[in-house]
């Protein structure tokens, strides 16, 4: 079938992108769905840092490549095997599929799933199969998903279902900001009563982590980042206190607890030294392969603390995406409030401006069919 979809033709274009256009919308040609596959119709996707490390360089992928990661879509077509789902059914796409059998999918979600991992490093689907083309032409698959389209072919493991309440837009940003934020909070730093939970890097990762441990209601929430808006936004959404580095540095502001989401060197010495003795740093960020951070070891040993490295929040998406979604229904987990900007398929390179500027949490492509 004919599609539309945003293609990476070329990696590492300047800046602006509104002028390179580094994602060109084009048509291409979809496959039906495989064995273990389904197809569906995209009604909304995110623009996250992972896609924008992709276009800059420093995510090196295989091109041309169709990206999207984080998106929600309608069921419209069911590969063999698939007794699950049903057409018409709403689904939440997750980038990391998991086969349930390999070793690290048996670590209850703190391992990366082996071939799921093989897939999309050589960005194909689980399978070994290529489901886009141009021209006679492979096009290679985003970690499993490529959700800058009109549709999309995915693996069975690539999907959650959720229910039709869901808006579209919600839908999606659960499969990724929300996904790894919330899951580093609860499946790495597993903060206890009392516990205070602090969270360096307010994009959309950290802005999830944020209301995330709000909803927990185990201590206060400390907000982390550079940009004095997202301070003021994450006091908006409920942060007991909320600093600048400098700031956090000069009061000596620390926490049993404390999430990186930010993918930066400096914002991890940050919050390794604003965990507190016997306390827990989750890093999530997904910083350049050749950053490098500096930090004290004798401080680790000395104050028994641990440093947790957390793909994708530690999530098993089946389990995971559904409690969110709950939680969300019952009014404890705002995530409307994270998404800053609704924009249309055409404005995408503009908005990759904005997500390398910092000037946005979660603009999301609202598809209209």
């Amino acid at each position: 079938m004919k599609i539309t979809g945003a293609v990476l033709e070329e990696i590492g274009l300047p800046r602006p992108y509104a002028e390179s256009k580094p994602l060109k919308i084009v048509e291409l040609e979809l496959d039906e769905p495989g064995p273990d596959e389904v197809l569906i119709r995209i009604r909304a996707a995110g623009l996250c840092h992972s896609d924008l490390s992709v276009v800059d360089g420093n995510r090196v992928r295989p091109t041309p490549m169709l990206l999207g990661h984080e998106a929600s879509g309608i069921v419209e077509r069911l590969g063999e095997n698939v007794t699950d789902l049903e057409i018409g059914q709403q689904v939440t796409t997750v980038f990391l599929p998991r086969c349930g059998d390999c070793d690290n999918c048996l670590t209850d979600g703190k391992l990366p799933c082996t071939p799921g991992s093989i897939a999309n490093n050589a960005g194909y689907l689980v399978g070994d199969n290529y489901r886009l083309h141009r021209d006679g032409q492979d096009i290679f698959h985003h970690v499993g998903v490529s959700g800058f389209a009109t549709h999309a072919v995915l693996n069975r493991t690539s999907v959650v279902a959720v229910g039709d309440d869901v808006p579209p837009e919600i839908a999606a940003v659960l499969g990724c900001a929300v996904l790894t934020g919330g899951g580093a909070v609860i499946n790495a730093g597993k903060p206890r009563d009392g516990d205070a939970v602090m969270i360096v890097g307010l994009g959309g990762v950290g802005m999830a982590a944020l209301i995330t441990a709000i909803s927990l209601g185990k201590g206060k929430v400390i907000g982390v980042d550079a940009n004095p808006e997202k301070l003021i936004r994450a006091t908006e959404l409920g942060a007991s206190e909320v600093y600048t580095p400098e700031e956090l540095a000069k009061n000596g502001v620390k926490a049993p607890v404390v999430i990186e989401a930010a993918g930066h060197p400096r914002a991890f010495e940050t919050a390794v030294a604003a965990t507190g003795v016997g306390g827990t740093t989750v890093t999530v960020g997904l910083p350049s392969p050749d950053a490098r951070s500096s930090i004290a070891p004798l401080g680790l040993t000395g104050e028994a603390r641990t440093i947790i490295g957390s793909y994708l929040g530690s999530s098993v998406p089946s389990r995971d995406i559904p409690f969110y979604a709950q939680l969300w229904r019952e009014g404890k987990l705002p995530v409307e409030e994270l998404i800053s900007e609704r924009i249309n398929f055409s404005e995408i390179n503009d908005s990759l401006d904005k997500l390398a500027d910092g000037l946005a949490v979660r603009q999301v492509i609202i598809f209209d069919h």
